[in-house]
């Protein structure tokens, strides 16, 4: 392994450019805690990230295990937070309209 390939491979396992779907989720997961925005990229950060994860195993030399992780735990968190405000704003307009 010459040197250039050696810092190519050190970059790729902190930037995994060679796994779009994971890196992706990453980023997708991160600009889902925007209130009102993670109601569309909590879902896709979630999804790319599942596809993310899926690659890596298949192909560990191209990285990105630990940006697909964080794109479904942190897609996932957002999609719970939302739906419980949402379920919240439910009951108390319930509650207020007896």
């Amino acid at each position: 392994m010459n040197t250039q390939q050696a810092g190519s491979d050190g970059i790729a396992t902190i930037i995994p450019y060679k796994n779009p779907k994971a890196l992706t989720a990453y980023y997708l997961a991160v600009f889902s805690l925007i209130p009102v925005l993670g109601m569309i990229l909590g879902p896709a950060a979630l999804i790319l990230g599942l596809k993310g994860l899926k690659v890596a195993k298949e192909h560990p030399e191209l990285k990105g295990t630990a940006h697909a992780w964080v794109g479904i735990i942190g897609g996932g968190l957002v999609i719970f937070g939302h739906v419980a405000v949402i379920l919240l704003f439910v009951v108390i307009w319930a509650s207020n309209s007896r």
